[in-house]
């Protein structure tokens, strides 16, 4: 069997499900392939919530601004203190996005890999494997969304030369059934800096948000807390280098934890990342337990959810006409065509103590020649896997600038179809 299409966009997390919505609204014959049974990538599967907040004047913000009327409607939203509208709520956000773009008519293919593709001076056709079922599928354009390249990988595509830096994964979980009055009294009392621990009521519940890391470089209202339970050995050290909990909309009295980091990133061994994910998941029942010892509210507590995909920062990203470079955010340096405007800092997390980065910049400005590939005229990229240099990408890597990537590489298509 051979389906024809205007747009093919493999992988379908932020940037995917955006690209595939955009274009399918503009009237392109759009399908949308992803590996696992539900949308959302990181979002969903890894519990990535919520998005970080980034420029109020950020562009190609249409598919954002459907998503938060969508996801009000599921009662997957809420607004909270700072003004950020994308606290969101990972599971029915699985609903969420399957509406938003069967509304628009694009083809959803699940649990669909791709196993090879044909070659001339573009890419012809791609064949998947969906359901167990092989489809030959031929597009005049193809957007790999997948982060970590898959399509730009079998394209032979040339690739960045960055591979000694790195970033640690996260395993997120959720801890529900949570009294939450009690535990943020608690921590508003033992953090008063309100740009890293905060609380508010949004109608009848109450959202919270609050960090801590094993960084000596910056005073955190936790710490006593938390060289406690390494002292008492309710905690091993490691379990301390990154913690942050953020509350979920339209999950009362749940928590989402940004932790604990996969602490070996290494390729070298085939057993590496999975003997890493054992560590995590240990990691996660002692944090659970380290909650319920030290903090108010976890008495009756319990795991609820474990993420079924690791949270990836960064990952191989292809060559595209333009190498985006941290230069170019530090100079606000303008192009003819930008894809998204953005002020999020330089975000680079370290599992060694006090060498994250998190430096702060104005706004940015990112051109669509970084999402085109070098390779091929009919190939684009969008989302983690953008034409940037490590640095630069560690501001660019956050879903609202993602979502901004997919839209705009749709309507770049649009003109020309």
């Amino acid at each position: 069997m051979i389906k024809n299409y205007d747009v093919v966009i493999i992988g379908g997390g932020p940037a995917g499900i955006s690209c595939a919505y955009n274009a399918s609204k503009l009237g392109l014959k759009t399908l949308l392939i992803e590996k696992n049974n539900y949308l959302g990538g990181q979002i969903t599967g890894a519990l990535v919530i919520p998005m970080m907040k980034s420029s109020s004047d950020n562009i190609n913000t249409d598919f954002f601004e459907s998503m938060i009327e969508y996801s009000k409607q599921y009662g997957a939203q809420a607004t909270y203190l700072d003004g950020n509208s994308a606290w969101l709520n990972p599971v029915l956000l699985k609903i969420v996005f399957e509406r938003m773009l069967k509304d628009t008519g694009a083809d959803i293919l699940f649990d669909s890999e791709l196993i090879n593709i044909e070659l001339d001076k573009n890419i012809k056709s791609i064949k998947i494997l969906s359901n167990g079922l092989s489809l030959h599928i031929e597009s005049k354009y193809f957007v790999d969304c997948t982060g970590d390249s898959k399509l730009c990988k079998m394209a032979n595509c040339n690739f960045i030369d960055d591979n000694c830096k790195f970033q640690p994964e996260s395993l997120r979980f959720i801890v529900s059934n949570v009294n939450l009055d009690k535990f943020s009294e608690q921590i508003l009392k033992l953090d008063t800096d309100r740009s890293v621990t905060s609380a508010y009521k949004i109608g009848s519940d109450i959202h919270l948000s609050t960090a801590y890391t094993f960084d000596s470089n910056k005073v955190w209202g936790l710490s006593r807390i938390f060289k406690s339970a390494v002292l008492a050995k309710d905690l091993e050290y490691k379990d301390t280098a990154y913690f942050q909990i953020f509350t979920i909309a339209g999950m009362p009295n749940s928590l989402a934890f940004n932790c604990p980091r996969l602490q070996n990133s290494s390729t070298d061994n085939a057993f590496t990342h999975s003997d890493s994910l054992i560590e995590a998941r240990a990691a996660i029942l002692r944090l659970h337990a380290f909650m319920k010892k030290y903090f108010n509210g976890f008495d009756n507590s319990f795991i609820s959810q474990i993420a079924d995909m690791t949270g990836i920062r960064v990952s191989k990203r292809p060559k595209t006409k333009y190498i985006y470079k941290l230069e170019d955010i530090m100079s606000q340096k303008t192009f003819n065509n930008p894809v998204l405007t953005a002020d999020y800092p330089v975000d680079i997390h370290s599992n060694k103590e006090n060498s994250s980065i998190l430096h702060a910049v104005k706004k940015y400005f990112l051109p669509i020649e970084s999402l085109m590939s070098e390779d091929f005229e009919n190939l684009f990229v969008a989302g983690r896997n953008v034409g940037a240099e490590f640095e630069a990408q560690a501001a660019l890597r956050i879903q609202k600038s993602c979502l901004s990537m997919g839209e705009a590489v749709a309507k770049y298509i649009y003109k020309f179809l």
